[in-house]
């Protein structure tokens, strides 16, 4: 266990390693987000469908996660570039979002089928959302580094603590 936190710590000192850690971060506050929001409008307002609700919640979240990633994780300043930054980074949330109509709609459909009680269905519906934003969480990181890369991004070598 020791081991394993004396590798992380040297990861985190490496600027591949503080991007990761500020990625986890707007990863969980985006998510919080996208949860807090799909609770209120499906778990408590009961406005919408498991879906739509879930269309609603992403769609919420992606806005802060966008500036959070562009600004904090990958640290770009000045206007943001529509073709390079802004297209693929919606793209990625619509293609994370289509996965999570496809989770979100098949557990409430299933939800349904048993008979489960709204508390069930909500926590059923949550649960999927967040399954399938997990899948997609290493992917995105990968095509962010990348989009977001500053020209001089090198890596140096790790330095022994």
């Amino acid at each position: 266990m020791r081991d394993l936190a004396l590798r992380l710590w040297r990861l985190y000192h490496t600027p591949t390693g503080r991007k990761m850690f500020r990625y986890t971060m707007v990863s969980v506050i985006s998510t919080l987000v996208a949860q807090f929001t799909l609770f209120l409008v499906y778990g408590v307002g009961q406005l919408a469908s498991g879906v739509v609700s879930n269309v609603i919640a992403n769609a919420v979240a992606t806005v802060p996660s966008y500036y959070l990633n562009r600004t904090w994780a990958w640290g770009k300043a000045g206007r943001s570039h529509l073709m390079k930054e802004v297209v693929p980074f919606w793209v990625m949330s619509f293609a994370g979002m289509f996965l999570s109509i496809l989770t979100v709609g098949g557990a409430e459909h299933w939800g349904q089928d048993h008979h489960l009680h709204h508390l069930g269905l909500t926590v059923l519906v949550q649960g999927a959302n967040l399954f399938a934003f997990g899948v997609l969480w290493i992917l995105k990181f990968l095509i962010l580094n990348r989009m977001f890369r500053h020209p001089v991004d090198a890596e140096p070598e790790l330095v022994e603590v």
